[in-house]
């Protein structure tokens, strides 16, 4: 009877085991920052290339990067659209979201607090938001949290803090920002077979414009596995629940301040502007998170719940 015992006990010895751990481990690649987990890539850090900092390539589940690929010879559409990004379309009358000469730059000024660990890192990005004519508009300072989870899910929490220097900044209402992802096409409902799915049950193209605590974009990657990306909008975060800037297309992007563009309320077309004082600050937070399978909005509310009440 020893053998019957044993396969009743068995069981139990798996359960006990723990979770192996993925180490998280940051490595600077010259001006960039590279972030593995388990060994494996996961996404870069990238300060060059653009006109603006980005993280690209980032890694799904699969091994498949779900993302839209950058820079994109003829892209055809939106070039400026670098895989997961920071940029507003009008910040005290400079446009920071599409590329091009008469437009500004975000440059990116250094990395500290690099911090690799089990199951999660942590890295500060600064910047400065630079006006073609060299003049700086305002900086930023930028806390990313990479956390591994369980079944090939990862997190990235980003809170960026924008600081006024001697002159007051305004962040003015347009639809084109502020915290963004452009998916894979195959992801995106245009090109693709993905679909939109938000915390208020709205799908698809209905999304834009609508005010939601999160934002999912789902489907199957480019190897043929079911993902899901979702975006959440922290509680603390300027006029949450966020308006987002939902496209049909592959972008996903949570803006508060483009509310006249959103609510269609044409006759006052500075309706979402918002000022950071001389001296001040304004903090946004999201978190970003990748998943195998389809959206599971319980799961999801137990993740902005988390993420909600973290430090």
């Amino acid at each position: 009877h020893g053998m019957r015992c044993f396969s009743f006990f068995f069981p139990s010895v798996l359960l006990a085991l723990p979770v192996l751990a993925e180490p998280v481990t940051l490595t600077p690649e010259g001006p960039n920052l590279r972030v593995d987990v388990g060994g494996v890539l996961f996404t870069r850090y990238v300060t060059t290339g653009s006109q603006r900092p980005h993280l690209y390539p980032v890694i799904g589940p699969s091994g498949a990067g779900l993302t839209r690929d950058y820079p994109v010879p003829d892209a055809g559409d939106h070039p400026h659209h670098s895989s997961i990004w920071i940029g507003h379309g009008k910040v005290s009358g400079v446009d920071f979201w599409l590329d091009g000469e008469d437009n500004g730059r975000i440059v990116h000024t250094g990395f500290k607090d690099v911090v690799s660990g089990e199951n999660s890192a942590s890295f500060t990005t600064t910047a400065q938001w630079v006006k073609p004519s060299g003049d700086v508009v305002l900086t930023d300072e930028r806390r990313h949290t990479i956390t591994a989870g369980t079944d090939g899910e990862r997190s990235l929490d980003v809170a960026v803090t924008f600081k006024a220097g001697e002159d007051e900044v305004v962040f003015e209402d347009t639809k084109e920002g502020m915290m963004a992802i452009r998916v894979a096409p195959i992801l995106s409902i245009r090109e693709g077979k993905g679909k939109i799915v938000t915390s208020a049950g709205i799908t698809n193209k209905k999304a834009w414009g609508t005010k939601a605590e999160w934002v999912s974009y789902y489907g199957a990657d480019p190897k043929g596995m079911e993902v899901v990306i979702t975006m959440m909008d922290h509680p603390q975060n300027l006029r949450h629940p966020t308006p987002w800037h939902a496209r049909d297309y592959g972008l996903l992007g949570a803006n508060p301040f483009g509310l006249h563009d959103f609510e269609r309320v044409k006759d006052n077309p500075t309706l979402g502007n918002h000022t950071i004082l001389a001296g001040g600050s304004l903090t946004q937070r999201y978190r970003i998170l990748l998943q195998k399978g389809q959206p599971d909005q319980v799961a999801l509310r137990r993740s902005f719940t988390q993420f909600s009440t973290a430090p």
